[in-house]
């Protein structure tokens, strides 16, 4: 790595990176919603096939920058969200999900800590998390909702690619059928990803 390096300045996306990924979201229902068939399975390939160009040549950057300036330029480029999503999206994050989970709950155990609870990762199979949520402040209703929002703001930052959530003692979300982390509710409910992320 060298001392010197830094990411080029450039004019943040209008809006902001939520905005644009709310917006995509509106094309592609506005693409699944189109009544001709043939138009719909030709704008999809489309966007397929740049999507597959585009990862071919990330992962061919992301090579030679490990190559020329090391892993560490690479780690840190993945610690900005919306890079690290991309990442993500291509495979290509430097750093594997169950160290990302775990990174997560750790920097999430003292305000949990704070308010008397704890959180444990019980296993991540099939890239489900399974917790177990432990104490909590007494004489606090909302104690239980306030560490499950803290849970689940750490690991949409930091592991948005995962499938699904469970958590011990309470009626945990089954996982999704995509790369989208699940809001812990007590009802099950599931919630779309957020892919600021941390920076």
């Amino acid at each position: 790595m060298t001392d010197d390096w830094a990411p080029v300045e450039r004019d943040a996306l209008p809006g902001g990176p939520d905005a644009t990924v709310e917006r995509l979201e509106t094309l592609l229902a506005r693409l699944a919603a189109l009544p001709a068939v043939e138009a719909r399975v030709v704008a999809e390939e489309v966007v397929s096939t740049l999507l597959e160009l585009y990862g071919e040549a990330l992962a061919r950057i992301v090579a030679l920058i490990e190559r020329r300036a090391g892993g560490d330029v690479v780690h840190d480029l993945a610690a900005d969200g919306v890079v690290a999503s991309v990442l993500l999206v291509h495979g290509l994050h430097p750093v594997d999900l169950r160290t990302r989970v775990e990174e997560a709950l750790d920097e999430v155990r003292p305000y949990m800590a704070s308010h008397g609870g704890a959180v444990e990762l019980v296993s991540l199979e099939g890239d489900v998390a399974r917790l177990r949520l432990l104490g909590a402040c007494h004489g606090c209703p909302a104690s239980r909702q306030t560490l499950e929002q803290a849970v689940h703001d750490a690991l949409d930052a930091a592991a948005p690619d995962l499938l699904g959530i469970e958590v011990e003692g309470l009626a945990g979300a089954a996982p999704t059928s995509g790369p989208v982390p699940v809001t812990l509710t007590t009802s099950g409910e599931a919630g779309p990803a957020r892919t600021g992320g941390a920076t």
